[in-house]
């Protein structure tokens, strides 16, 4: 049996873990709504996740034509309810995910959670799709406060030490993975089926997968 050379595989998690953006997309579309505005398709809406549900709200009033940050803070409460009351309504894993986590956690390889998403709704999402228990650590946009996100590799950092620490990889679909893991220290993995249409090339990943069933045999690869 190869070993696999790592004590530690982090993963993203909007986008890598899970394909959230229905209910992500319903989540926004509750907040427009009180205003009017939308509904948006998914397709709208999807490249816009993954840097905080700020951002991914204020991307969408701007589709809708409203820049008005005092409306932003109002409405982006109103959003988070709504997605934490239907969190995982639509929400599965991407294919290939368990099989690889199964394989991974039979060589005795940690497996471990950094996403910008908060704490308080990551860990609900999680349990609810029966997975929470099976990551080392679960890191959060909100478990080290404000304005420490990925792409600063704090959350990065913070996994790897609750999940143990040793050698650790980290996978994500966004340039704010690729960029924190490279600044915490760690090699990345771009995954091309997340929400950002750009290869682990333009990610600077150091390497990519298309699907599930490609990642153990890479990290078995790996010098």
């Amino acid at each position: 049996m190869t070993k696999i050379p790592f004590d530690i595989v982090g993963f993203d998690l909007d986008g890598t873990l899970l394909d959230t953006s229905a209910d992500l997309t319903a989540a926004v579309n509750h907040a427009l709504g009180t205003l009017g505005h939308g509904p948006f398709p998914v397709e709208t809406i999807r490249p816009f996740i993954g840097r905080g549900a700020r951002r991914m709200l204020e991307r969408a009033l701007a589709v809708a034509g409203v820049t008005d940050e005092a409306l932003l803070d109002a409405l982006q409460p109103i959003m988070l309810d709504h997605y934490a009351a239907n969190i995982a309504v639509h929400t599965r894993p991407y294919p290939g995910l368990i099989a690889a986590m199964d394989v991974l956690e039979a060589r005795g390889v940690r497996l471990a959670v950094c996403t910008n998403k908060r704490e308080y709704l990551a860990r609900p999402l999680l349990e609810t799709l029966g997975l929470a228990t099976r990551f080392a650590a679960i890191v959060g946009g909100d478990t080290l406060g404000p304005n420490r996100l990925k792409p600063l590799p704090d959350l990065v950092d913070e996994m790897v030490t609750r999940a143990g620490g040793g050698r650790a990889i980290f996978l994500g679909d966004t340039d704010n993975d690729t960029i924190a893991a490279r600044a915490a220290g760690i090699p990345s993995i771009a995954v091309s089926f997340g929400f950002v249409a750009c290869t682990a090339e333009e990610l600077g990943a150091d390497a990519g997968i298309d699907h599930y069933d490609e990642l153990v045999p890479l990290l078995e690869r790996w010098a």
